[in-house]
């Protein structure tokens, strides 16, 4: 029986590894695609396209692994949280992966009209990447704390994106010249504003991974309240 619980124990600490495996090449992924876009380095963008089929090929894998422990193990109560979060994480990391290849394929579109004003683009990748780092920490970690970060920081991106999309409207306003660039700065801020979004999403399984409340669809001060225990 210690065998077989010491065996289980290894299973659940493989897929974890190997989902933050996969968290690693998204993250690489989302600072690849920007440098693309502020460089304007074909070459890096196609990369960064070419690591999406990693990205899915490891989906593809952990999704077998919780189908392989699930059926074989059967677990419950924490195991089974865990399990459960863990097949959110694989989606939202592999969503992740599509928005930053979306990035990288929207410079490669416009490369023949680059963007003359790149708006906040740069300082957006550098939080959202900080957000995706954040999260994949807490996960490893089970780090509730720094989860709550994470989800209180997303109100910032979520402004920052609004904020560049009325500047880039702006532009396109002023000089039509400017308007496959403008759309193409505003598709990729998008994208940095989901992947952020999703980062939100693993924060919150960490949450119900390790405290078994289930906190979306609730504000970040609602959240708090319930995790300090008080009635709502």
């Amino acid at each position: 029986m210690q065998h077989t619980m010491k065996r289980f124990d290894e299973e659940m600490g493989q897929l974890k590894e190997h989902v933050l495996s996969m968290g690693g090449l998204v993250e690489k992924a989302i600072g690849d695609a920007v440098q693309s876009m502020l460089e304007q380095d074909e070459t890096l963008a196609m990369r960064t396209i070419d690591r999406d089929r990693a990205i899915n090929a490891l989906e593809v894998q952990a999704d077998e692994m919780t189908r392989d422990i699930l059926v074989r193990r059967q677990p419950a109560a924490g195991d089974l949280r865990f399990i459960l979060a863990i097949i959110k994480v694989i989606t939202d990391l592999e969503r992740m992966g599509d928005l930053a290849a979306g990035i990288a394929q929207g410079m490669i579109r416009g490369g023949e009209k680059p963007p003359k004003n790149f708006s906040n683009l740069d300082i957006m990748g550098e939080k959202v990447q900080r957000q995706v780092h954040r999260a994949l920490d807490a996960l490893s970690r089970g780090d509730i704390d720094l989860a709550m970060t994470v989800i209180e920081k997303d109100v910032g991106i979520d402004t920052l994106y609004k904020r560049m999309y009325r500047e880039l409207l702006t532009y396109m306003m002023e000089d039509a010249r400017s308007i496959t660039s403008s759309i193409i700065l505003s598709n990729a801020a998008k994208n940095l504003e989901r992947i952020s979004a999703h980062a939100t999403n693993i924060a919150e399984m960490v949450i119900y991974m390790e405290k078994g409340h289930d906190i979306r669809h609730v504000d970040h001060d609602t959240a708090a309240r319930i995790l300090n225990g008080e009635d709502i």
